[in-house]
């Protein structure tokens, strides 16, 4: 796997959206989080950029972690590597001995890593076994999902995950197909979709089979309801000041980051009070007017981009207990 082919999405305004809570001089050993490590490329700038900050890298993929540290090895004790799923983080905060962080950065979806390696099974443009685990050691792969799940389940996820209008259609030919023979590899399925759609629906939005695969994705890997626990735990784990920054590549991602976000920037008083007492007020600001999208400049340079989201929020108050 060539490093050089990766390339963080909206690296620089990631930097600088965190930048204020990292270069704060009330906190000269800031601690940032990069929630989704991936092949490093957001830690590592984060590292060059913040020469002062220590940080705290999550993956739940055993290589990725790997290939990781060796691109961080040069930043020794300041990078801690650390194999865990993003909602993990009150807990890894905790084994590490650190109360509250300066900066947290998730950069959400597959990583260039897992797309690139062939035999992952992410892609759908390359024959190889559907698995889709991030972390290859837990849990079961899309082949058991597509194979076991009852037909109502199926059709459920690929319309709540994939935002697949067809799927019933590609329902019904998966159940089909499977009472032949189990499904083991993405060709099989990519064909047996392009086969049940409909001609208007194989004529929009690029591969036919995107949305499903995405579907499959996320349940494999738990994806929506990790990222609903994860989200809420990275807002409590800022220190007053801090900063978090969410990459969302899917309008499911971004939705659930967008009302995290608008409930914490939300007054919650009853109404009609004179004076809003301090447990009312908004413990966040929005940074970000709606969700920032990748310059056209970018998305020619880096195609994974182009369906990227940006959002940020910062830590204006204390919870109070």
């Amino acid at each position: 796997m060539s490093q050089t082919r990766h390339i963080p999405v909206m690296l620089q305004r990631c930097l600088d959206l965190l930048a204020p809570a990292l270069e704060d001089p009330a906190h000269p050993e800031p601690v940032v989080v990069d929630c989704t490590l991936g092949l490093g490329g957001h830690s590592e700038a984060l590292l060059a950029a913040f020469p002062t900050a220590r940080l705290i890298a999550l993956d739940r993929d055993k290589e990725a972690l790997r290939l990781s540290g060796e691109r961080l090895a040069p930043y020794g004790d300041r990078a801690t590597l650390v194999h865990a799923v993003y909602d993990e983080l009150p807990e890894v905060l905790a084994r590490l001995g650190v109360p509250k962080v300066q900066g947290v950065l998730f950069d959400l979806g597959v990583s260039s890593m897992q797309l690139d390696e062939a035999d992952r099974g992410f892609a759908y443009a390359q024959d190889a076994p559907l698995d889709m685990r991030m972390d290859q050691s837990t849990g079961m792969g899309a082949a058991e999902v597509l194979n076991t799940y009852p037909p109502g389940e199926l059709v459920r996820i690929l319309r709540a995950y994939g935002e697949e209008k067809q799927a019933k259609r590609i329902v019904s030919a998966v159940v089909r197909e499977r009472e032949k023979e189990p499904f083991s590899n993405s060709a099989r399925l990519v064909e047996l979709i392009r086969d049940a759609l409909p001609q208007a629906a194989k004529r929009t939005g690029g591969n036919p089979a995107k949305r499903t695969f995405q579907a499959l994705r996320i349940e494999v890997n738990g994806e929506l309801s990790v990222l609903e626990r994860a989200i809420p735990a990275a807002v409590d784990s800022l220190a007053v000041g801090g900063r978090i920054a969410v990459l969302s590549y899917h309008s499911l991602e971004d939705r659930l980051v967008k009302q995290v976000f608008a409930a914490g920037a939300a007054n919650t008083a009853p109404p009609g009070l004179p004076v809003v007492p301090e447990r009312y007020q908004p413990r966040l600001k929005q940074l970000t007017r709606g969700a920032e999208l990748p310059t056209e400049e970018e998305v020619a340079e880096n195609r994974r981009a182009a369906p990227a989201r940006l959002r940020g929020a910062q830590r204006i108050r204390e919870e109070e207990r």
